[in-house]
């Protein structure tokens, strides 16, 4: 009686089969592990979602604060800088608004009114 898997024919599946896994293994590794492990070795952040390999940005050249500042003491600093910028434009309105009185008071008393 031939049988249709014999004890050779299940030794060959059976390595195919493992050199199939074997050869998918590798190549998950080379191309999708590797990459990821390259990336970071050399200092930057592995984005997975697109899978690239993705330099940082140091925070203070996009914030433009000072190395070692945190948000909070910068804020502080700017809403002082706002101030001091509200209260010179409030000053010079005032001024403004006090020489304009000033020119028709002068206005009012050459018309004798």
């Amino acid at each position: 009686m031939n049988r249709f898997l014999t004890m050779r024919r299940l030794s060959l599946l059976f390595f195919a089969i493992f050199g199939v896994l074997v050869a998918g293994t590798l190549l998950v590794q080379r191309f999708w592990i590797a990459p990821a492990e390259r990336c970071e070795k050399g200092g930057q952040w592995w984005y997975a979602e697109e899978r690239r390999c993705v330099t940082p940005i140091y925070l203070p050249n996009i914030t433009k604060r000072a190395p070692g500042v945190s948000r909070a003491e910068a804020s502080n600093e700017q809403n002082r800088e706002l101030i001091e910028i509200e209260a010179r434009l409030k000053a010079a309105k005032a001024a403004r608004d006090a020489a304009t009185e000033r020119e028709r008071a002068d206005f009012a008393a050459k018309q004798g009114r």
